[in-house]
Order: structure tokens, then sequence, then C-alpha cells
């Protein structure tokens, strides 16, 4: 057991842990004991509480993110087939960065300071997806020194920026959701300072669940990262 704490600076909203980074603790976990054929799906089970220490535990279903005797997150391994239809075919970087100046979350932004995407957020990743038509959004990211182990940029936030470009293909003003679930697959770690493509697609509803993907591209074009979200519809006067 590894006690885990999430820092203010990776909120998501106000009062809890961004959802694509704790994932990322989860699922990041899990995935060192994989050997390609299967990928972590996380599920996140409450708002992760900020500032405080978590149990961080593994078994053989699985690993676990507890709060004293509640279930916080969870990873177990599904079939890398899951992310068959994740990848979103890249865009250049230019057109990227046009698509931030349409960024939806600069006016109006349900959580403000989230990790990933807050624009009030002086600590995170600074984000922008922006619309670039059919259900998808864009924007660059040259990740910061402070997010590197061996000169190359951790996993836990590459999990972390695959998280919102997914949620911005979402009407989130007329219909506010937080991440449900996360299924990534890491590919390779990207430099310090390099510019990187991230993208969201939209895939579908059902009820108060939306489907997205998303994709991290590296400054040559390969792919860095995939994933598969569920979002679910919340209040976000009960988050924040």
């Amino acid at each position: 057991m590894t006690f885990v704490r999430v820092d203010q600076r990776f909120r998501g909203p106000e009062r809890s842990g961004n959802g694509g980074y704790v994932a990322g603790l989860v699922g990041t976990t899990l995935a060192a004991q994989l050997n390609g054929v299967h990928v972590p799906q996380v599920r996140l089970r409450m708002p992760p509480p900020l500032q405080k220490d978590l149990d961080l535990s593994a078994n053989d279903a699985g690993v676990q993110l507890t709060d004293g005797d509640e279930l916080v997150a969870n990873a177990v391994p599904v079939d890398s087939g899951f992310l068959a239809d994740a990848t979103i075919d890249p865009v250049p970087a230019d057109e990227a960065r046009a698509a931030e100046a349409a960024y939806r979350g600069l006016q109006d932004h349900p959580f403000p300071n989230c990790f990933v995407c807050g624009p009030s957020n002086q600590g995170g990743l600074q984000l922008r997806p922006g619309p670039i038509g059919d259900g998808r959004t864009a924007c660059t990211w040259k990740p910061a020194a402070d997010l590197a182990t061996d000169g190359l940029i951790d996993e836990l936030f590459l999990w972390a920026a695959l998280d919102c470009p997914g949620g911005w293909t979402i009407d989130l003003e007329g219909r506010p959701s937080v991440l449900g679930q996360l299924t990534a697959c890491i590919d390779a770690r990207p430099q310090v300072g390099e510019e990187c493509v991230a993208l969201g697609r939209y895939l579908g509803e059902d009820g108060r669940k939306t489907f997205t993907a998303s994709t991290l591209y590296d400054a040559d074009g390969r792919v860095l990262a995939r994933a598969k979200h569920t979002w679910i519809t919340v209040d976000p006067a009960a988050f924040n």
C-alpha cells in the first residue's frame, strides 16, 4: 500500500481532484503490471478529495484508491482493442494553435481552476482545446520541466493531458460534466518543451453519460497516447 495526496494544484472542480490526473495515479500503477495486451480502465467513484492521504493499493483484481472505507477510484485491465477507435487523425500544429482562440473555457468555464484546462490555474497545463469541426477539438501543449522525470514527461501528466480535450467536445455550458471513466494507453513520452498536439472527438451520449476520445501527438506527428472517456452530467454548484 502507498499513500498519495492530490494537492490543490491538481484540482479539477474547486473542491476535488482533476479526473485525468487522479485516473493517472491509479492507471499508471496498473499499467506497470500489464504486458501490452491489456490497458488500464479507471472509474472514478466519487469526487477525489484534495489534501488528504489516500491509500493506493493493488490486488489480483486491479488497483484501488481509497479514502478510509470509501472507494475513490479503481483500475481494471481491459483488452487493448477497446481503444481501437480512439486515435483521431492529426492536424498540423498551426491549425491546433488557431483553434485555441475559439476555446470556450476562456469566457465561461464551469471549473476555472482545472489543472488541465482552467485559465485561472497558473500552475496547470493550460490546455485550450478549441473546436475544429466534426465534433473535434484541438490545441497545442508544451509540457513544462517540472512535469518530467529523466528528461521526459511523466506518464501521469499524459493521462491528465488526455482528459479535457475530450471534455470540450461536449457543450459544457449546456451540459456540464465531470469525468466518470478514462481508459488510456501511453505509447511514448515527449520531451520537456516539445510542442505536442492534443485532439478530442465526440462519440455519442446516453442519458447523463457522454462518450469521447482523445489523442496526443508529438512534434513529429507520432502518437504519444490515446484515450476514451465517459463523462457524467452534473450540477457544477455541487462541486465548486
